[in-house]
């Protein structure tokens, strides 16, 4: 943060020719409009007259206009990007500065398998309803759903919680006001925005998941494979942690393109955000991974967080 400087003005004696008076400028900065003649018999000064202190910018002022000055030059850089690439949108929070930046932030997106995550927090919840942690059954779906992206444990959970009218009421304890539950869980619709709300609900400490919840979900998500390990880890520096869950698939209705999502946090002593990445009509999947890490890398190079 950066602190205001404040400008002590000392100001010598000067004479003004053609009637000007001698000021003189005391430690405790009061000023007296003095005549020479006064000076010279020391009689008593006139009455001091009120100037106004040198002032500048709030540092909450200096912190908005870097802020800004660093969200327009990323809105610029995205833009760039966007005009040859495949389309995307980004969301970006800050738990430490409390700072959102969005890029589409609300449009619509297939999820693919970062649903997955999704299921995993309905999952802990519903088992917290039942006041018990989750069986070794569920555990033993929940891992490589999570850690392998496997698209059959996936569905058996889904089914565990619900199915879609089960993660539609599960979303809307997590806040996820903005996605629509398909009974295809992987083509479930939702925004950069919603993916933030819901990596916030996973650390919440006031949220509803709970401590042993909340630690199973970093857990899963903190040691993806190392076939998993790409999107939202790449940003990652050395020294800092990055959970993440990674989602791609083609669609017939999309001429058989490429839908390429990531969304996780990177957190370390001095770090602590989420970022949430969704992109669709890439040529490849190899190409969708190269877009969404650029995006991601984007925001660190601009939020500089």
């Amino acid at each position: 943060m950066r602190r205001n400087r404040i400008a002590i003005f000392a100001v010598a004696a000067a004479v003004i020719l053609g009637g000007g008076g001698l000021i003189a400028v005391g430690l405790g900065g009061e000023e007296a409009a003095l005549s020479p003649s006064s000076v010279i018999r020391g009689d008593k000064p006139s009455s001091p007259s009120a100037s106004p202190s040198p002032t500048g910018p709030s540092a909450e002022e200096l912190a908005k206009a870097k802020r800004d000055k660093q969200v327009k030059a990323l809105d610029a850089a995205l833009k760039k990007l966007d005009a040859s690439s495949p389309e995307f949108s980004v969301a970006v929070l800050d738990k430490k500065t409390g700072d959102e930046y969005a890029y589409r932030g609300t449009e619509k997106y297939d999820t693919a398998s970062i649903v997955k995550a999704q299921i995993l927090a309905c999952m802990l919840l519903k088992d917290q309803d039942a006041g018990r942690d989750p069986t070794s059954g569920e555990m033993a779906l929940a891992k490589p759903m999570i850690r392998l992206s496997d698209n059959n444990a996936a569905t058996s959970l889904f089914q565990r919680v619900g199915a879609r009218s089960g993660l539609t009421k599960c979303n809307k304890r997590l806040g996820l006001s903005q996605t629509v539950v398909n009974s295809s869980w992987g083509l479930t619709r939702t925004t950069a925005d919603d993916q933030i709300k819901l990596l916030s609900e996973l650390v919440d400490t006031k949220g509803p998941l709970d401590a042993d919840s909340r630690k199973t979900a970093f857990t899963l998500m903190s040691t993806v494979s190392s076939a998993q390990d790409w999107g939202i880890p790449s940003i990652a520096k050395t020294g800092e942690t990055a959970v993440v869950k990674n989602g791609w698939d083609t669609r017939s209705a999309d001429g058989g393109l490429w839908a390429v999502n990531t969304i996780g946090r990177v957190t370390s002593d001095d770090v602590d955000v989420s970022v949430a990445v969704l992109s669709h009509d890439n040529a490849s999947m190899e190409g969708g991974i190269t877009l969404v890490q650029k995006v991601a890398k984007l925001t660190r190079q601009y939020l500089q967080y």
